[in-house]
C-alpha cells in the first residue's frame, strides 16, 4: 500500500489526549530546567503501557555548553506486524521559554488558556507536542495498531539554542529513515524548510575615567558600540538585510555585562566594558556568514576610532558560532510525500511552507534524517496571550497516528 493511501481507520481518545496536555502544561520546567517535565513524561509513558526498558535518557546534556540537568528522552517502540518496515522518528521538544514559568492551564471551550492571563505564557510550545507523542504511543499500544519500528524523541534546550537536537548522537535513535517533528500551530502545515542562524557575542574593553573631570583619559566602550551599530545600519546589515538578491535578518539583543547587569556604573564614569549578544539569519548559509562578518568588521573599525588622550584604543573580542544550518526538502522527497498523505488522511489539505525560525528539524536534517514539522495547536507563542487550539491539537494527534500506521 503506497504512502498516498489512507491508513486503517483508528479511534482517538480525545479526552485522554487533552488530559495529558493539561497535565504537561501544569509542569513548570523551562529551558535548561527540564527534569520535572522529563520525569512527568516518563510516568505518563509508563501509564500508557510503554515498558520501562524502552525508555531512556541520552547523554547529550554532557555536551551542551549550558547547564542542563537531563539529556534527551528517547523511547523505542518495536514494530507491530511490520517488522521489515523501515523505522520512523517522531519528535518534539520538552522545554518552554522562561516566560512560561508558573503557568496554570485552564480549559475554556475549545481552547486551553492560562488562568494567570497577562502574567506568564502558557507553554503550549511545546507541551502540545509532548502530548501528541505520548498520545501516539498510548493509542498504538491500546488499539494494537500495526506500525513499523518507531522512536519517540523529546529534546532538551530547544528554546535556548536547539542544543538537545544538536548534541544528540544519531546512532541512539535506531536508524530512522525519516522524521516528523511536532512544533507549531496548524496540523495541516507541513514545514519542509527552515532558516539558518549564527549567534555572536562581542566583548568591548575600554577604560574608565571620571566623565566630568577627565573624560579624555577614558575609552568609552559604549561609544564603540554606538559607532559599530551606526556602521552596520548604514551598510544595510541591520534588521531585514537584502544584498544582490539574497535575503536575511540580523539583530542586536542583549547589551550589558557578563553577569547580567547593565553596562556602565554611573553617568560620571566612562564605560569601560560592554558585552553584546546578537544573531544573523538567512536561508542562504553563506549569506549568514557574510552578515556576521559585517558586524565583526564594524566593531573592529569602531574600536580603532575611540581613543584616550594618549592615543590608546579600545579592544574588542568578537566570537561567533553556528546556531543551525538552513535546509529545504524537495516536495517529492519521501518524507514530504508521506506527510502530505497523512494530512489528507484526516481530510485536510496540506500546506507546504518554509519558516524563518529555527527548528530541531534543522539539526535532524544535518544528522542525515530528513524531517518535516507539523503544528499541534500552538497560538501566540512566547507571549502572555498564548493559548492552545484543541481542534488543531486533536488533528495533530490524528496526523501522528496516520503517519505511524500507513504503509
Amino acid at each position: 500500500m503506497p504512502a498516498t493511501a489512507t491508513p486503517p481507520a483508528f479511534h482517538l481518545d480525545t479526552e485522554a489526549a487533552i488530559a495529558r496536555l493539561m497535565r504537561f502544561l501544569s509542569v513548570s520546567a523551562i529551558t535548561g530546567q527540564e527534569k520535572a517535565i522529563g520525569d512527568e513524561l516518563v510516568a505518563a509513558l509508563k501509564e500508557a503501557g510503554v515498558p520501562a526498558k524502552a525508555i531512556s535518557f541520552d547523554d547529550a546534556n554532557s555536551r551542551i555548553p549550558e547547564p542542563t540537568p537531563i539529556g534527551n528522552l528517547i523511547v523505542k517502540l518495536p514494530a507491530n506486524g511490520r517488522k521489515n518496515a523501515k523505522p520512523l522518528l517522531f519528535m518534539t521538544h520538552m522545554d518552554t521559554v522562561p516566560l512560561c514559568a508558573g503557568a496554570k492551564p485552564k480549559r475554556v471551550g475549545r481552547r486551553i488558556v492560562n488562568e494567570l492571563e497577562g502574567t506568564t505564557a502558557l507553554g503550549g510550545d511545546n507541551r502540545s507536542g509532548c502530548a501528541v507523542l505520548v498520545t501516539l504511543a498510548a493509542e498504538l499500544l491500546q488499539q494494537n495498531l500495526p506500525h513499523p519500528p518507531i522512536t519517540l524523541l523529546f529534546t532538551v534546550r530547544e528554546e535556548s539554542g536547539l542544543f538537545g537536537a544538536k548534541h544528540l548522537n544519531p546512532a541512539d535513535l535506531g536508524g530512522p529513515v525519516m522524521g516528523f517533528n511536532f512544533d507549531g500551530k496548524s496540523a495541516a502545515e507541513v514545514i519542509i524548510g527552515a532558516i539558518g542562524a549564527d549567534r555572536w557575542t562581542v566583548d568591548i574593553h575600554g577604560k574608565a575615567a571620571h566623565a566630568g573631570v577627565a573624560p579624555e583619559k577614558g575609552i568609552s566602550a559604549t561609544m564603540v558600540l554606538a559607532l559599530a551599530l551606526a556602521e552596520v545600519h548604514q551598510g544595510g546589515w541591520f534588521g531585514k538585510v537584502t544584498n544582490n538578491g539574497r535575503e536575511g535578518t540580523s539583530n542586536v539583543g542583549y547589551v550589558g555585562t557578563l553577569d547580567g547587569k547593565s553596562a556602565g556604573d554611573a553617568t560620571n564614569v566612562v564605560t569601560d566594558f560592554v558585552h553584546v549578544k546578537g544573531e544573523s539569519r538567512s536561508h542562504d548559509a553563506k549569506f549568514v556568514r557574510e552578515i556576521t562578518a559585517a558586524y565583526k568588521v564594524a566593531f573592529a573599525n569602531a574600536a580603532k576610532k575611540v581613543k584616550d588622550h594618549e592615543g590608546r584604543t579600545a579592544k574588542v573580542k568578537f566570537t561567533s558560532r553556528l546556531d543551525y544550518l538552513p535546509f529545504r526538502l524537495k516536495p517529492d522527497a519521501p518524507v514530504v510525500v508521506r506527510a502530505q498523505a497523512a494530512v489528507r488522511a484526516i481530510e485536510r489539505e496540506p500546506n507546504l511552507r518554509v519558516t524563518n525560525g529555527g527548528l530541531d528539524a534543522n539539526w535532524m536534517v544535518k544528522h542525515g534524517i530528513p524531517t518535516v514539522t507539523f503544528g499541534a495547536g500552538q497560538n501566540e507563542i512566547h507571549t502572555v496571550k498564548e493559548y492552545v487550539d484543541l481542534k488543531e491539537f486533536e488533528d495533530g494527534c490524528r496526523v501522528a497516528l496516520a503517519l505511524a500506521t500507513m504503509e
